[in-house]
């Protein structure tokens, strides 16, 4: 017998496994947007499966986060790390298992929730089986994407066309800034539901520790000009616009700088290459004395690297939100952001921190060595950036306001049925 509970949820995020540890490689903002998402929805009544692709035979196949919140892994091609780009081939077999899992426990979802464009096709076959409601959060466009890339994989036309499709057909888009939605609109599609609510952030983890207390703990002098960088090492994320920027800085020489570069990576993997790259740079500019290269930064650690910093650098190609930047600002330190995408929406330029031209790393200089050289002015951006967050990003704002949206959707199918049947 199927389950009765109308607030049976699935959020669906095929590749961003949201039980993975945060910092390994295809475990970004994405992972943490999901287990995030599904933890608060959880704790306002919702029941929360999460979907995900098996990347391991050893790896439980059933993740108990709360009582009401779990990751399920299904097991859909090979049982090791595909990369994101050749993982289409194996959804026909996801959606198989998804149906099958809901059939032997008994489980009916009222709606799903799907996250970047490989888990929009799912959605869609689940609407077309089931009449479901969907719900779509991109995470990142393909036609944003692919603009900022030199080679363009063989999958971009079915990305392309599976992105427009779910825009033009899901019961609702999410967009995570007003910059996401009038991409959505100028690039891929008129048709279609947008509404914007924003990613979230743990206010009361970042945020949490002092920067006296961070300095300390991570043997970090009160002097020490420290600037950071925290993410996946990839070419979109713009590392090495980062490192030459503070090989360029005025202050190298006259002050004590520390650059922390902070991120997980596989040797031999894309990332791992990568960071071979990116070590090499710092290497031939003379850098490695003051740069430094922790690896990846767990939930524990990572509110003590944000406190300890002077400045948050986030040089991205694109971003279409950028959940560095407010876990930076919730920690009271402000933000060097490219001026792209959710960075514009997130980082209030001379209030929060300061925008510059992706790939400019004479502008990102400039940036980095104003806020570094007027400690009471990165104060004051420290204290707004952290007063923003509070008002605007915090997650269980979010997942009330997503709630909202379930409820109305669910209230508009059933009002659909009701109509069908009569």
């Amino acid at each position: 017998m199927a389950s009765i509970n109308k607030k049976h949820i699935a959020l669906i995020s095929v590749h961003g496994d949201p039980a993975i540890e945060f910092g390994k490689e295809e475990a970004g903002g994405q992972n943490v947007y999901v287990r995030k998402v599904g933890e608060a929805l959880a704790k306002q009544g919702w029941q929360v499966d999460m979907f995900t692709r098996s990347s391991s035979a050893t790896d439980p196949k059933i993740v108990q986060h709360t009582p009401n919140c779990r990751t399920i892994r299904l097991t859909a091609g090979p049982e090791k790390f595909v990369p994101r780009d050749n993982i289409f081939e194996y959804l026909p077999e996801f959606v198989d298992q998804l149906l099958k899992f809901q059939k032997q426990s008994g489980i009916t979802y009222s709606l799903v929730h799907t996250n970047y464009w490989l888990s929009s096709w799912v959605g869609m076959q689940l609407t077309k089986i089931q009449g479901v409601p969907q719900v779509h959060t991109y995470h990142s466009l393909g036609a944003v994407k692919y603009k900022s890339v030199t080679t363009i994989p063989i999958i971009a036309t079915t990305r392309l066309a599976t992105e427009k499709a779910v825009l033009e057909t899901a019961s609702r888009i999410v967009a995570t800034s007003p910059q996401e939605k009038e991409h959505m609109r100028s690039l891929v599609s008129q048709k279609g539901n947008i509404d914007i609510i924003p990613c979230g952030t743990d206010t009361r983890k970042f945020g949490s520790i002092t920067k006296e207390a961070a300095r300390a703990k991570l043997n970090i002098s009160p002097e020490t000009k420290v600037i950071l960088y925290v993410g996946r090492f990839d070419q979109r994320k713009g590392i090495e616009t980062l490192v030459r920027a503070v090989n360029r800085s005025k202050l190298r020489g006259q002050a004590d700088l520390k650059l922390i570069i902070g991120g997980g990576s596989r040797p031999g993997q894309s990332d791992g290459k990568e960071r071979d790259r990116i070590e090499s740079i710092v290497g031939k500019l003379g850098m490695q004395e003051f740069t430094t290269f922790p690896g990846r930064l767990d939930e524990t650690t990572l509110p003590t690297y944000y406190a300890a910093a002077d400045v948050c650098v986030v040089p991205s190609h694109y971003e279409p939100f950028g959940l560095v930047t407010i876990e930076a600002m919730a920690s009271g330190t402000p933000v060097v952001g490219s001026d792209v995408g959710g960075l514009q929406f997130t980082v209030v330029p001379e209030e929060t921190g300061l925008l510059c031209p992706p790939k400019d790393e004479v502008a990102f200089a400039e940036a980095i060595d104003r806020i570094l050289s007027n400690p009471e002015w990165r104060n004051e951006l420290g204290d707004n950036a952290r007063k923003r967050v509070e008002e605007m990003f915090s997650w269980d704002g979010v997942a009330s306001q997503l709630g909202k949206l379930y409820e109305q959707l669910m209230a508009q199918s059933a009002n659909d049925l009701t109509a069908v049947s009569a």
